[in-house]
């Protein structure tokens, strides 16, 4: 059990950790320079906003004493920890290629329509520069691998009883990184990534593609493009958009503009051009305060821009959507223009058709490298 995650304690303390004795609060005046040393010592500077993020992950860890956490506690956090600045440590190596996450279920075999469609799929979007990240293990995820081979490749691999060895594609390399926790895995299949596919699956597939649209949909989680795609004569997908539909949006649990989160791709083409199309002029966005700010490969015309506030004003709340340049807090992509509107913070379907609208202007205007 020691791998789990560990069982709330049902006992409750008498006494604040504070009082329990040998404990002291560990945010006293003498215990904070102390740390702020220690950071300079490590080559870091406490005085800079980074320094300042460091000194509350040493503060955070050390109150774990006064808190009197038990081991299971610690062991997970530790362990998590460590996954996390492992996993970034490796991709900080292939920061500029875009990259796409692919879902699918372990148990697809190799003749299968879907496997061959997601071996093809791969090898497009390898072809057009991206690398690709999957779950490291076999069915969709070894074809995901196929496909762009061992170099354009990452592998997550999770620790399971019945799966302990990834497939023979990514195994070994040095873009393979093991998990043992769902989250810090999932954290890293969408924090990585530009771009998500989703092959028919499972239980993890299904987990693995709600929490991608439940993150978006909530703007939790950068816009990216969603594919759902499958082989030949299959109906996985019609049949899941169906129940989608039917069942989540007549039953009013999620939104109309929700749908425009996803797109069922007819083939393995279709998939690949519709993803790239998603940055044929968006390059990324992100808040200034309650200012949604998009930044743009190319201007659009003040005509766009007005046309842009007719479609989507139900988005802004105050003001209107404006071309502008950087925000003077904004510390990266300089050169690109923006555009900008205070944002609901809802109807983050909408921001999606915002984005492809913006994208079709692009590509109205010639203007899409």
């Amino acid at each position: 059990m020691s791998e789990e995650i560990p069982i709330a304690r049902h006992h409750r303390k008498t006494v604040a950790p504070e009082q329990v004795a040998g404990n002291r609060r560990v945010d006293q005046p003498d215990i904070l320079p102390r740390l702020e040393t220690l950071i300079r010592e490590c080559g870091g500077d406490p005085t800079t906003f980074d320094g300042r993020l460091i000194k509350d992950l040493l503060l955070t860890s050390l109150k774990l004493i006064t808190d009197d956490r038990d081991t299971g506690e610690l062991k997970l956090l530790t362990s998590s920890f460590k996954e996390l600045r492992h996993a970034y440590r490796v991709f900080a190596d292939y920061a500029e290629p875009h990259k796409i996450s692919i879902f699918g279920s372990a148990r697809t075999p190799p003749t299968h329509p879907d496997y061959l469609t997601a071996v093809q799929f791969s090898r497009l979007m390898a072809e057009r520069g991206w690398l690709v990240i999957t779950g490291a293990g076999d069915g969709i995820m070894k074809a995901g691998h196929e496909g762009p081979g061992r170099e354009a490749s990452f592998g997550l691999a999770i620790r399971l009883p019945f799966e302990t060895t990834a497939n023979t594609v990514i195994a070994g390399d040095d873009k393979l990184i093991q998990f043992r926790y769902f989250f810090t895995r999932k954290l890293m299949f969408l924090s990585q990534c530009e771009a998500v596919a989703a092959f028919p699956g499972g239980f993890g597939t299904q987990d693995e593609l709600f929490e991608c649209l439940t993150l978006v949909q909530t703007g939790k989680s950068a816009m990216v493009p969603m594919v759902l795609i499958e082989g030949p004569a299959r109906n996985y997908w019609v049949d899941w958009d169906r129940y989608v539909r039917e069942e989540l949006l007549k039953g009013g649990f999620i939104s109309p503009e929700d749908t425009s989160l996803y797109y069922m791709a007819k083939t393995p083409e279709d998939a690949a051009d519709h993803v790239c199309r998603f940055y044929a002029n968006y390059h990324s966005s992100r808040y200034v305060d309650d200012d949604y700010v998009i930044r743009v490969k190319h201007r659009l015309s003040d005509r766009q821009i007005e046309s842009l506030n007719d479609e989507f004003k139900m988005l802004v709340k105050s003001g209107s959507i404006h071309q502008r340049g950087p925000y003077e807090i904004e510390n990266e992509f300089h050169d690109l223009p923006r555009i900008a509107f205070t944002h609901t913070r809802r109807s983050f379907g909408n921001v999606r058709r915002l984005i492809d609208r913006i994208n079709d202007y692009a590509i109205e205007n010639g203007a899409t490298r």
